[in-house]
């Protein structure tokens, strides 16, 4: 079994790097990255300066293209499918053609995850999502992630997922991000994973367990899907915890006491030389800071005419060196309550992060994202982008698993 990757919705290249940064032989043989409605695909751009394009089998170069356009038996095989999805509504109907066939919300990101794997056959799959996947939607909680599981039943996989906080694990970010671990029931893996509980696949035998472990599982839940999409569609619903596992369509979901490693703190990330441009020396602006990082009570009327007070609490300013940062948003560096302003520590002046403190954040190289691309783009890349470590863990244990396949 060759170290094979095809990479969808890839970003900067944030699974790629992960890999790379093994050394142990992973090759990319075709990627995606395709921002709808953007003029300039920059991180596209940025994706092929470090990497190079990837023909397709019949020669032709389509990673830059709306991925529902892409012809999935063109796609060059590969051992493990990669990619960072949106979280989306992902609720089905009938069609009118075919009392079997099914039909997606039209733009739903993950039917196209599905139509790869039939095509391509892969024999795993690692996806990430944010972590609300679980829940959503609000209205029928856990739908959504059900309907993602009854798929990769459906085409004979096997599933663990993770909800990681990167921090947890020896990151610079609190960022919580859903990981899937998907992989077919007739490799050597899943062959060997048959007969062991859900318990012991969570807590010591599972993929995720060796990449992240854990020390205990606490209070726990099981549960059978439907075959029928559809049905799951209208009447699923689920309350899925942070670590789980789903063979033939049981379902096993617990919350686990995470193993804590030392992280990378705020201030180890800071550069001494940040550039005068990242710096708040205008007295209206400070002012507005002060405000979006303050807690607040408005008053406030909604469509149908009710009133109720909007509140929210206050968010560290300037936010602390001591500990991991928090989660960083594709807004980073505008003038919003999420934005980080920190004290430079040359200086002690307040200031923004620079594009290479954001870069650090998320795990990749210094200047990952000084390609061309405008600053605030920089910014947007690693808003959207995944923590490069957490990547790297499991490709380690992925490794070993790959290393008894042969």
């Amino acid at each position: 079994m060759q170290k094979t990757i095809c990479e969808l919705f890839a970003g900067v290249g944030g699974f790629r790097l992960g890999f790379d940064r093994l050394n142990s032989g992973w090759e990319t043989t075709w990627f995606s990255q395709w921002e709808p409605g953007a003029k300039t695909q920059w991180a596209h751009d940025c994706y092929v300066k470090h990497f190079g394009d990837s023909p397709d089998l019949v020669g032709e170069y389509h990673t830059c293209e709306d991925i529902a356009d892409v012809n999935k038996e063109n796609i060059p095989d590969h051992t493990l499918l990669v990619g960072g999805f949106p979280c989306q509504d992902y609720s089905v109907a009938h069609t009118l053609a075919s009392s079997k066939g099914i039909e997606g919300k039209k733009g739903v990101l993950w039917w196209q995850i599905r139509d790869t794997m039939i095509a391509k056959k892969p024999p795993f799959c690692i996806f990430e999502n944010v972590d609300r996947l679980l829940k959503s939607p609000a209205k029928q909680r856990g739908r959504d992630f059900g309907m993602i599981l009854v798929c990769l039943y459906e085409l004979g996989y096997s599933a663990e997922w993770r909800v990681i906080n990167a921090a947890t694990y020896g990151a610079a970010q609190r960022r919580r991000r859903t990981f899937i671990f998907a992989y077919k029931n007739d490799t050597e893996f899943g062959k060997s994973q048959l007969g062991k509980t859900a318990s012991e696949i969570l807590l010591t035998e599972g993929m995720m367990a060796k990449a992240f472990p854990i020390s205990a599982i606490l209070s726990s839940k099981e549960t059978v899907l439907s075959t029928d999409l559809v049905d799951v569609s209208d009447h699923f619903a689920f309350d899925f915890r942070q670590a789980g596992f789903m063979t033939e369509g049981k379902v096993f979901t617990a919350d686990v006491n995470e193993i804590e490693e030392q992280p990378i703190l705020l201030g180890e990330i800071l550069v001494k030389d940040a550039d005068e441009q990242f710096f708040i020396t205008d007295d209206e602006r400070m002012a507005k800071w002060v405000y979006l990082k303050g807690a607040k009570k408005i008053p406030r009327k909604s469509a149908n005419g009710h009133e109720y007070i909007f509140s929210e609490g206050p968010i560290a300013f300037p936010d602390p060196w001591d500990r991991p940062s928090r989660t960083m948003l594709t807004s980073e560096s505008t003038l919003n309550r999420s934005t980080h302003v920190v004290a430079d520590p040359r200086t002690g002046k307040l200031r923004i992060l620079t594009p290479v403190e954001a870069e650090r954040l998320q795990g990749f190289d210094d200047n990952w994202t000084d390609t061309g691309m405008p600053q605030r783009m920089r910014f947007f890349c690693m808003g959207n982008a995944l923590v490069v470590p957490m990547i790297t863990r499991m490709g380690n244990v992925l490794d070993s698993i790959i290393e008894k396949e042969n």
